[in-house]
């Protein structure tokens, strides 16, 4: 499962980082897990990026900043073996103690600039990234329906160029998409068994595990006794047969379950507990609230306690497993998922402290992070300092007092929910917007700057952006950055105000949807009738018949759309701007229209 896409974007999302410490700071009588094993009672000395001491005797520096642990667990930086970090992912997932998001399909060109902030200077601000880049899949398949330009392949001799390509454009393994649709009732172009064996040969001979996409148990058979390294997916189609797991201890793999997005797709919104949960409600955006309570159509046969029995079996014969959430497809949020990812793993049968290994120590070992997943002397300090136990209650994990990266500490901000009247307007898709524009007084795109505390709608070919200056020079954006998931064929990305100028203070727009119906002819994806939809954090584009939930629930029908043929963007629609839960569609409503 992948996500409606996003562009990469900037900024105010959450966290404040603090300057880095000229001292060392000492956590003590606290509860350490330290990725593997519990320290009832102990010491964690860290300084710089650095842990420097670890224990229940651990000598505390006479300089050192000394913060009472009493009655609360220190815990590893979470790793999240599977999202898909568009947008501003990876600053959302550090406000929820994710550190590491392993990403399994984005732009490449995105990847290498997140790789040259996190060379610079560690990106003490948002989550680390590791990247499949693009994923390998057949046209037409899985993966391609999403409006960006995927490179793919259709037979065996073509693995050995696709796979070089893609680790000459950095990526750090590679992903293969086996996925025939078959379990949601859908049709879909895939892989033979000779072009997955093949693809996987080809990861192997430059050194690259090899991770697929599977919904099905013979698929995963299938991928495994090819040599694939791991899935990255479980399956619900029907119960795990008694040798699955052997099968998978034998050829050494491992799995990323994503119950959440699993759960998610058989109709249960597998968020909705965190999205009532006062641990973390405070620090969850509206769209991510709005997420977290929904799921995909429930479609086909699926099962989702055939699920938790796989992993079940795989956990009990020793097959490592790691916790992963499939972020942000519906019914997850980028970093607070992965609390619920935890607690699904409980439901299956692993321990508390089985799943925090899951999520920390785990993947660290199996994508050969060297330096964190641990907290041990010398690895980085990379820490999560949580209330309560959650070696004992799981849950505990989602009651967070402290976050550092990289020994920087990530400062938490609540995010504030403000409703919003009704705006609708009416917009044409197809003309670039000019820059420079009068109602902007600066522009900066790759920083993504812009004074003058108005709204703006801009467009970057078929992606819709709404933009809002907090009036401290950053913006709160669904993606004004000017790096397109296609490459280089960036159109103008800022232009037209919509509305009267906002003022700076009070306002926030969160959870507001701007939605627009047209018949859709864009990038070589097939369409039919789509939907474009915004969350003010978040640009992405839901298709009917592509197995993703519409924006309203009442149009979440998914009828395959016939076919159109690719070619640039063209759509004429109304555009509402509604408050979160309410009909966008009710022109009566509206207090205010204005024509763009």
């Amino acid at each position: 499962m992948l996500p409606a896409l996003a562009l990469a974007g900037s900024l105010a999302v959450g966290i404040a980082v603090q300057s880095e410490p000229s001292r060392p700071i000492a956590i003590t009588n606290v509860r350490i897990f330290d990725g593997l094993r519990v320290i009832p009672r102990g010491t964690v000395v860290f300084q710089g990026r650095e842990i420097k001491a670890v224990g229940r005797n651990a000598a505390v520096p006479r300089d050192a900043e000394v913060i009472d642990g009493s009655g609360q667990t220190v815990l590893p930086g979470f790793i999240d073996g599977h999202t898909h970090a568009w947008n501003t992912g990876l600053e959302r997932a550090l406000v929820f103690g994710v550190t590491t998001e392993l990403d399994m399909f984005l732009d490449p060109s995105i990847a290498r600039q997140r790789r040259e902030e996190q060379a610079k200077d560690g990106a003490p601000g948002r989550a680390d990234l590791l990247s499949a880049g693009y994923l390998a899949t057949v046209p037409g398949g899985h993966g391609t329906e999403y409006g960006v330009e995927v490179p793919t392949l259709t037979g065996p001799e073509e693995a050995q160029g696709w796979v070089d390509a893609r680790i000459a454009e950095g990526s750090d393994y590679v992903k293969i998409v086996l996925e025939d649709g078959s379990p949601y009732g859908l049709q879909l172009p895939t892989f033979d068994r000779e072009t997955v064996a093949a693809l996987i040969q080809a990861a192997h001979r430059r050194g690259k595990l090899a991770v697929v996409h599977i919904s099905t148990e013979d698929g995963a058979k299938e991928v495994i006794e090819a040599g694939a390294d791991g899935l990255v997916h479980v399956f619900t189609d029907r119960a795990p047969e008694p040798g699955l797991a052997g099968l998978l201890r034998r050829h050494k793999a491992f799995v990323v379950p994503t119950l959440t997005a699993v759960e998610s797709s058989t109709g249960v919104a597998s968020g909705e507990a965190l999205a009532d949960d006062p641990r973390l409600l405070p620090y969850l955006r509206e769209s991510e609230v709005s997420r977290l309570r929904q799921s995909f159509p429930s479609r086909g046969r699926l099962d989702f306690q055939n699920a938790l029995a796989a992993v079940r079996q795989l956990a009990k014969a020793g097959v490592p497993i790691l916790a992963g959430t499939d972020a942000a497809n519906p019914g997850t949020a980028h970093g607070a998922s992965i609390h619920r990812e935890l607690e699904l793993l409980v439901s299956a049968g692993l321990s508390p402290a089985q799943a925090l290994t899951a999520a920390t120590a785990t993947p660290a070992r199996v994508f050969g992070l060297k330096d964190r997943g641990r907290i041990v002397p010398g690895l980085r300090a990379d820490l999560v300092l949580v209330q309560g136990d959650p070696t004992a209650d799981i849950t505990a994990s989602r009651d967070i007092r402290r976050i550092w990266k990289i020994g920087r500490e990530a400062a938490r901000r609540k995010a504030s929910r403000l409703a919003l009247p009704w705006v609708a307007s009416t917009v044409r898709w197809g003309t670039p917007l000019q820059l420079p524009h009068p109602w902007i007084e600066r522009e900066r795109f790759g920083g993504a700057e812009a004074d003058g505390g108005e709204v703006a709608v801009g467009r970057v070919e078929q992606d819709v952006h709404l933009v809002r200056d907090h009036g401290r020079g950053d913006l709160e954006d669904g993606g004004a950055a000017g790096a397109h998931p296609a490459g280089p064929q960036v159109a103008q990305p800022l232009g037209r105000r919509i509305g009267a100028p906002v003022p700076r203070q009070g306002l926030d727009f969160q959870g507001l949807d701007l939605q627009a119906g047209g018949d859709v002819r864009g990038h070589g994806h097939q369409g039919g009738r789509r939907e474009l939809g915004l969350h003010v954090d978040e640009v992405f584009e839901r298709g009917e018949g592509q197995g993703h939930r519409t924006v309203d629930d009442r149009r979440a029908g998914m009828v395959p759309p016939p076919a159109v043929e690719p070619g640039p963007l063209a759509v004429e629609g109304a555009v509402a701007i509604a408050r979160q839960g309410e009909a966008p569609d009710a022109p009566g409503r509206c207090a205010r229209r204005h024509q763009l």
